[in-house]
């Protein structure tokens, strides 16, 4: 053995003895196990895809009474869109904003279903492999399509909540406590929503303070995101020329959706190895810890696809 091996194999076994380290490790290196890097890029391409067709339906949804109401339609649109980085204030405002019309409407409601329940299925296929559900006992299509509109309600309650955030914001904009106000509002509706999803998604048998940890996290990460993500993208883009800029705003729209995916899948990756207590792990093996034999035999039986097929694992003291 190397003097590196030594070194590095005293680390590994002085996080395994301390417990924060050992919980960090060990949702890092399941989320390597499980993919999360694939899973998280799929989450992201299909919420890419979702993005126009939900700013063409709530665009022209506003603009049915914007004629009545232009100053509360423009609140709504910018509150509802303006949370992602460059694109949808350019959508929303300015000599390039989009008008609204019924063909639009029918156009944004199609690609937002076609785009929606593609995402939505995704998602749930990234949480049964997350939580190690074998093949044969998946939901059917009916179950999951079932869950994919109860998801789709949960965003329109998000959205529509955002909105009524954004309307108070302008009313009570001047008030001293407005800031820390919004932010808590915000942290909550996120709070509500991946709360909601995580429900929905995971066994039955959870409770939901057993969720609680991992939507802290996701949401917190997602408010983050927004509060310095954002700006920063913004600032940037405002430097650069016009072609570089729309170019540079779609790529920017693309890594923000991926980093948000990476934090929701990171933050069920931390509720998954909460609930099961899937630490301490070893990072250089042999030898393989008691969570590590659990999680391999959980992975090898998720590949059960028959109710007839029957995995059985085993490990050997010497590999």
């Amino acid at each position: 053995m190397s003097s590196i091996e030594r070194f590095l194999r005293s680390l590994d076994a002085r996080q395994r003895r301390w417990n924060p380290a050992a919980f960090v490790v060990a949702v890092f290196k399941k989320y390597g196990d499980d993919r999360g890097g694939q899973l998280s890029a799929l989450i992201s391409f299909y919420a890419f895809l979702s993005f126009f067709p939900l700013t063409l339906v709530v665009i022209t949804a506003t603009a049915f009474f914007s004629q009545r109401n232009p100053d509360i339609a423009q609140r709504i649109r910018d509150s509802s869109l303006s949370q992602f980085p460059v694109v949808g204030a350019e959508l929303t405002g300015g000599e390039r904003a989009l008008h609204g019309s019924a063909v639009g409407l029918g156009i944004g409601l199609i690609g937002l279903l076609w785009g929606g329940f593609g995402g939505t299925q995704i998602l749930q296929y990234a949480f049964h492999e997350v939580w190690h559900v074998p093949h044969k006992d998946r939901p059917s299509f009916v179950v999951r399509t079932v869950r994919g509109i109860a998801v789709f309600g949960l965003l329109a309650a998000g959205i529509v909540g955002s909105a009524i955030l954004g309307l108070l914001g302008t009313i009570f904009h001047s008030a001293p406590l407005a800031g820390p106000a919004g932010l808590v509002g915000a942290f909550g509706i996120m709070v509500a929503l991946y709360l909601g999803i995580f429900w929905l998604m995971s066994p039955r048998d959870l409770k939901i303070i057993e969720l609680l940890p991992g939507v802290l996290f996701a949401a917190f990460g997602w408010q983050v995101l927004q509060t310095i993500g954002i700006r920063l993208v913004t600032h940037q883009l405002r430097r650069s020329s016009q072609l570089y800029g729309s170019i540079g705003a779609a790529l920017g729209l693309i890594g923000f959706f991926l980093i948000g995916s990476q934090l929701l899948l990171y933050g069920l990756e931390i509720t998954v190895v909460h609930k099961q207590r899937l630490w301490p792990r070893s990072i250089l093996q042999p030898p393989l810890t008691e969570p590590d034999q659990r999680l391999l035999e959980a992975m090898a039986k998720q590949e059960e696809r028959r109710p007839e097929e029957h995995v059985s694992v085993t490990f050997r003291a010497d590999p």
